[in-house]
């Protein structure tokens, strides 16, 4: 595969995330063309005019969008955001019935007028929606997967970055398993630069404890419900996560990325859409085998791939 020339990112759902996602996408130059595609009419086009209005800001990329399918077409990566949206106190699980009929009705349309694109699901609860979209459409695994657990392990880095005393970019953590309740991060890889992250200390920074950790990881999980009861909705970091996950499809560039991809003999997982490392590339995202865990680490993916795997029978029956 290489980098994709003149290519077309497509959003669909105009609310707070799409928008977002459509803005991070037009700034940071993810993709040639931009669409936005939603049933509400006046509001896709009042989202697209508003950008549109700011592209000689924007370098080379431009954007269309509306209530007609036919903008979707040519889509080299779709991005789907439209769905419910999560209200304060509510788990991204109970929003799994409605947001599952909303997608099983929009995928073969999608398919129908972009049929070799790869599919990115934002949409929530996005690990069991990649499943069941998976399942419907008969899509490779690869070309079809969720954001995952990309903007938690920015979460993550962010708030290690700020206790270490260092920029984000030299942290190397992640946080694996379910987009919710059950994810946690993999503490037996982390680390600040080489050096593993209990062993940190700079500056006369202390090193951090276990209970400190456990904290962070705790702190990471509730963040977006934090922002959700402040402001009613997340939108521009995810819209920022979407976007740095188009940009490693379109550009080819085989980036390691934690995206939620339906496993299968992954560690003893079969079936279920986790987020792991996976190489994401113009092919799609491919899980690293080779990911080792300690022994809990492994408990708590299994333990995540069964709280996924009960809500997403409960959604087949």
């Amino acid at each position: 595969m290489a980098v994709i020339e003149n290519s077309k990112l497509t959003i669909v759902g105009a609310g707070s995330v799409g928008a977002s996602a459509a803005y991070a996408a037009l700034i940071r130059g993810s993709a040639r063309h931009v669409a936005l595609y939603d049933i509400a009419t006046e509001k896709a086009e009042a989202e697209v005019l508003d950008l549109a209005h700011g592209t000689q800001f924007t370098g080379a990329s431009d954007i269309i969008g509306g209530s007609d399918l036919s903008v979707v077409e040519g889509s080299h990566v779709v991005v789907v955001t439209a769905g419910a949206k999560q209200k304060p106190g509510q788990s991204r699980i109970e929003l799994a019935g409605t947001n599952a009929s909303i997608l099983e009705r929009m995928m073969p349309q999608l398919l129908e007028v972009a049929p070799h694109a790869v599919y990115v699901i934002v949409t929530n609860p996005c690990d069991v929606l990649t499943v069941l979209a998976q399942e419907s459409t008969g899509l490779p695994p690869e070309r079809i997967f969720a954001s995952g657990t990309v903007l938690d392990t920015s979460r993550l880095r962010w708030k290690l970055a700020e206790r270490a005393g260092v920029g984000t970019g030299s942290v190397h953590a992640y946080i694996v398993g379910e987009h919710g309740d059950t994810e946690f991060p993999l503490w037996s890889k982390a680390t600040i630069g080489t050096v593993p992250i209990l062993d940190w200390e700079s500056g006369g920074t202390p090193r951090m404890t276990t209970a400190e950790l456990d904290q962070i990881a705790l702190d990471v999980r509730g963040a977006a419900e934090k922002v959700i009861q402040g402001k009613g909705a997340t939108n521009y970091a995810i819209g920022l996560s979407t976007a740095r996950i188009v940009e490693a499809v379109l550009r080819d560039e085989r980036a390691v990325l934690p995206v939620s991809t339906v496993l299968s003999d992954f560690h003893g997982v079969d079936g279920v859409a986790l987020s792991v490392p996976s190489v994401v590339s113009a092919a799609g995202a491919v899980p690293i085998r080779e990911t080792s865990f300690a022994p809990r680490e492994l408990e708590l993916l299994h333990a995540s791939a069964d709280a996924l795997r009960r809500v997403a029978d409960s959604l087949r029956s």
